[in-house]
């Protein structure tokens, strides 16, 4: 504190430099106060007032409700209170479970197919893939008991078609081929042979005259054709894709340039309603590998009309 004379002048002068020192330690303090890490406020502003104490009460508040502990949870001022909406649970399929749909393959299908055979259903040798033949098949039969025709082999449908059907025999689940087999060709009856006949549409793996196997197969438009001649196996492919179509050709048997015997998946599910382009293609998948296990490079190759 400045001490001041009490008389006029002194006190006039001292006065002036009462003020000039307080003013000087305000702004010492002001700046005390900014390099502390207190949070600067824009000149001539009021400080903001403190917060209102907190409730020292659990009791809850207009804007939250009770936690499990007797604690205010905060919610939302006006908001209603969040709730989970109540799950549906979808209605069970009245046909049951899905078994075998479009895209299968395997036993159990062979064995769908070879049972809708049986009473009509299914005109064809089974095949073990399940394509727009056997849709139409299921959808077939599903019509005939009153079913929902879905082409889906589901439970109700698969328990309806064994009530009917007997278990199917060997020849009935691997026959050798749609239609009956061709008399061989000469050339075919020495050596190892794949012997393939357009007329009836079969090919027939022969040894020395003797038939082992047989598969239905189908050839190229007319303006694709498959060739016909004596050729030799040159290459095989177990995984081979097209490097002019792009699709796939396992089991692929390369005989003439770029035609070979190879799997077709598109025969499998449409059957002769469709065509190569100038292969020779086998819809038994199991055939065709079993097939390309015995083949060797160098083998002959008979294609004959």
């Amino acid at each position: 504190m400045i001490r001041t004379r009490r008389t006029g002048r002194g006190h006039a002068h001292g006065g002036g430099r009462g003020a000039a020192a307080a003013t000087a330690a305000v702004a010492v303090l002001a700046l005390t106060a900014v390099t502390t890490g207190c949070e600067p406020q824009a000149a001539g502003s009021t400080p903001s007032a403190a917060p209102p104490p907190a409730p020292t009460s659990a009791e809850p508040t207009d804007d939250a409700k009770p936690g499990a502990d007797g604690t205010a949870t905060a919610t939302p001022s006006g908001s209603p209170e969040p709730s989970t909406p109540p799950r549906s649970t979808p209605p069970p399929d009245p046909q049951g479970k899905v078994l075998m749909a479009s895209g299968a393959q395997g036993k159990q299908v062979r064995e769908l197919q070879a049972r809708l055979r049986q009473i009509g259903h299914f005109d064809r040798s089974p095949t073990g893939y399940y394509g727009t033949v056997t849709v139409a098949a299921v959808q077939s039969f599903q019509g005939k008991r009153g079913l929902t025709r879905t082409g889906k082999a589901d439970t109700l449908t698969w328990q309806k078609l064994l009530g009917m059907t007997h278990e199917p025999t060997a020849a009935e689940l691997d026959p050798p081929t749609t239609r009956p087999v061709a008399k061989p060709d000469k050339r075919c009856m020495t050596g190892r042979v794949i012997c393939i006949s357009k007329n009836s549409r079969s090919l027939s793996w022969m040894i020395d005259g003797k038939v082992l196997s047989s598969m239905d197969v189908r050839f190229g438009s007319q303006y694709t054709p498959t060739r016909e001649g004596t050729f030799s196996v040159y290459w095989k492919s177990r995984h081979h894709v097209s490097t002019i179509y792009h699709s796939a050709m396992p089991y692929a048997m390369f005989f003439s340039g770029g035609q070979a015997v190879h799997y077709s998946s598109d025969f499998a599910a449409r059957g002769y309603n469709g065509a190569s382009h100038g292969c020779v293609n086998v819809r038994d998948e199991g055939k065709i590998a079993s097939l390309f296990a015995q083949v060797r490079n160098g083998d002959k190759v008979v294609v004959y009309g």
